[in-house]
């Protein structure tokens, strides 16, 4: 039979065992190969995808890590699309969505030429919501000139978008207050009560994913809809075959942040500010509703005030005696309180004062929830941002939570990522996740890119205990020379916004001291994007970041030939979530350094060090400043996690690496 033939024999479950379509479909005379320009075979991604192609049969759980340049997309993408079934698709960021609804399931559709119809799904807060944008435009009253012009843009947009997909305004950047007033969230949404409801752009999507074979969604929707049922996954995963999680390294974060609770001084700003709309519309003539939106605004900010920290994870406990906060968060308590009862008693007068109402009773409930919850199972921590402020319960395992999500439904369950695993050992991930052992099948494949050819793993010598205060003076007189070296082209990874901040300083310092002329910016001073945008086309700049940074990036060619990582990246000891895990590995006998905190640093530092080489033409260095990698008996279990470099502790092997291409592997340390 022909491969067409083969394809549509493969077009249901109980035919994917023939695995020769599959191999068909990535040969080199294969549809890829004559649909997609630059295609190369990679054994790597024929295996991944039969894995796969096995795993959606079976109904099976498969964990598998595939390295940079296996194509694991396409080895998802290929049987998800042959298997005939519904498949959801959760990515970990909304670049990573668009890329995929966009550009990369239209290309394997039409190489394969098969008719799965596709759909892509986003929070609510990615849509347009044409009441909150009417009441805005008619309410007038914006901070600038600027986000009263981005409403009109916005309006305008929405009059012709089919779809109200905030991502596809590119005139309107993605962090102007202006959205928060034209889009709608879980607590303000009207629901069927709302007058513009048969318009919405949310409900439109939500039934083209209902309709549609392939849904592309990203990890907090898919989070978010499963415990809350709210955007539509709560109708689509009963009736899903597949779910494929890629970027999955980031799952363990997002469940323990959708399976707790937080109550935010930003949420109670919020529904002061929506009452206050909705009271002159539908209850002018009730002043004290007025009043009492003023009063609980300025309790929710002064309970942000209260806290001196920024930045700052705090656990409930530091606070407990707090002779500011304590006080505060007893008047916050109090105004919410009264607030409700206002908003109770004129709640019947408009769909919006009753919606009020019913978030205002909720976030009351769950500040009752925080100040008195006395769970083992949970823990209770402040996070304190510059303006605002969250209390939030977390739980400390969410492996039996999120096991609970697996079962039910027959359904295959696919988990991938650059890196899920120590070395090739994925315990540490199946633990956090709840997925057994004997259940779950594994798969694990390298990169096929010659690391041991076109890179350097260099551990600069005489630095100082990582926990010394004039650290960051050591990092970045260490990586000044490979950076001159490079040529600049260089992202310097930090671990904390001081560093980041410091270490920026002191190149700067440092660069103008010499005259070097390398543009040196730095995160936050414009959006991420933008700023990667800014490096590439430079070519030659110097980019201080740091978490944000260390993932989900993506530069390729020259303008990334080096990448300086200041510290492992262990996560602070005094984090409230990390002290009370660490405080239940030890009850339960276990090793929390060994079996919790190495393996999420291996897993941090493999994303750190995903940023350099991109492309099979990449060629550069990989700096770590710290020196545990080589004097600590657990830094081999990092750098052996890490690809397959030489390795050096030599500057001058820097300075040759880059003044010249590379002539071999050489011989690596054992």
């Amino acid at each position: 039979p022909s491969l067409h033939d083969k394809i549509r024999g493969l077009n249901s479950a109980s035919a994917m065992s023939d695995f020769s379509a599959v191999a068909a479909v990535f040969a080199a005379d294969g549809p890829l190969a004559r649909a997609i320009p630059g295609y190369r075979v990679r054994p790597q991604q024929l295996e991944m995808a039969e894995r796969i192609a096995a795993a959606i049969q079976d109904n099976r759980v498969l964990v598998t890590e595939a390295g940079t340049g296996t194509g694991k997309t396409f080895a998802y993408l290929v049987p998800a699309l042959l298997s005939g079934g519904k498949v959801i698709v959760s990515t970990g960021t909304k670049n990573l969505q668009d890329q995929l609804f966009q550009r990369d399931l239209p290309a394997v559709r039409e190489a394969l030429k098969v008719s799965a119809s596709i759909a892509l799904l986003k929070g609510r807060a990615n849509y347009v919501c044409h009441y909150h944008l009417e009441r805005a435009v008619a309410d007038g009253r914006f901070q600038s000139r600027a986000e009263a012009g981005h409403i009109r843009s916005i309006a305008r947009f929405a009059k012709t978008s089919k779809s109200g997909d905030k991502g596809q305004l590119g005139t309107v950047p993605e962090d102007s207050a202006a959205w928060a007033a034209a889009t709608s969230t879980r607590e303000n949404c009207l629901g069927q009560e709302c007058p513009q409801h048969k318009d919405c752009f949310v409900l439109a999507a939500r039934r083209q994913a209902l309709a549609a074979d392939i849904v592309v969604v990203n990890h907090h929707l898919f989070f978010a809809d499963v415990i809350l049922r709210d955007d539509g996954l709560g109708e689509l995963l009963p009736a899903c075959n597949t779910v494929i999680f890629d970027e999955a390294h980031q799952l363990p974060e997002v469940a323990g942040l959708f399976f707790g609770e937080s109550v935010g001084t930003g949420q109670l700003v919020d529904l002061a500010r929506d009452t206050r709309l909705e009271a002159v519309a539908g209850a002018k003539d009730y002043l004290p509703l007025q009043d009492a939106t003023r009063t609980v605004e300025k309790a929710a900010r002064d309970l942000r005030l209260a806290v001196a920290a920024e930045n700052a994870r705090l656990a409930a406990t530091q606070l407990a005696h707090d002779d500011s906060f304590q006080p505060a968060l007893q008047l916050l308590a109090e105004e919410l309180t009264g607030f409700c009862k206002h908003l109770e008693s004129q709640a019947a007068r408009s769909e919006g004062l009753g919606n009020c109402l019913q978030r205002a009773l909720e976030l009351a409930a769950r500040l009752k929830r925080w100040r008195t919850l006395e769970d083992a199972t949970q823990v209770r921590w402040v996070e304190v941002f510059s303006h605002a402020l969250a209390l939030n319960l977390t739980p400390l395992d969410v492996a039996e939570i999120f096991r609970k999500q697996l079962e039910g439904h027959p359904r295959a369950w696919v988990f991938t990522s650059a890196t899920l695993a120590v070395g090739s050992d994925f315990t540490h991930y199946r633990s956090e996740l709840g997925l057994d052992q004997a259940s779950t099948d594994c798969g694990y494949w390298g990169s096929p890119f010659d690391y041991a050819a076109n890179s350097l793993l260099y551990v600069p010598t005489g630095m100082p205990d990582p926990n010394s205060f004039d650290y960051p003076e050591a990092v970045m007189e260490a990586a000044y020379p490979a950076i001159v070296a490079a040529g600049g082209r260089a992202f310097v990874l930090c671990t904390s916004l001081r560093a980041m901040r410091r270490i920026h300083g002191l190149l700067q310092e440092r660069l103008a001291r010499d005259g070097v002329d390398f543009p040196l910016l730095l995160q936050g001073e414009g959006a991420k994007a933008e700023l990667l945008a800014r490096f590439r086309s430079l070519g030659n700049a110097v980019l201080v970041a740091s978490q944000s940074f260390w993932e989900g990036v993506d530069v390729r060619g020259e303008a990334l030939s080096l990448v300086v990582i200041d510290k492992l990246p262990f996560a602070p000891p005094d984090d409230p979530v990390l002290a009370a895990r660490i405080e239940q590995l030890r009850k339960a006998g276990k090793n929390p350094f060994m079996d919790y905190q190495l393996p999420r640093t291996v897993i941090s530092m493999k994303q750190g060090a995903g940023r350099l080489i991109r492309d099979e033409s990449d060629r550069g260095v990989l700096m770590v400043c710290d020196p545990r990698l080589v004097n600590k008996p657990y830094g081999r279990k990092v750098w052996q996690s890490l690809p397959p470099m030489r390795r050096s502790r030599e500057i001058a092997d820097v300075v040759a690496f880059f003044a010249a291409p590379a002539q071999g592997a050489g011989k690596l340390p054992q």
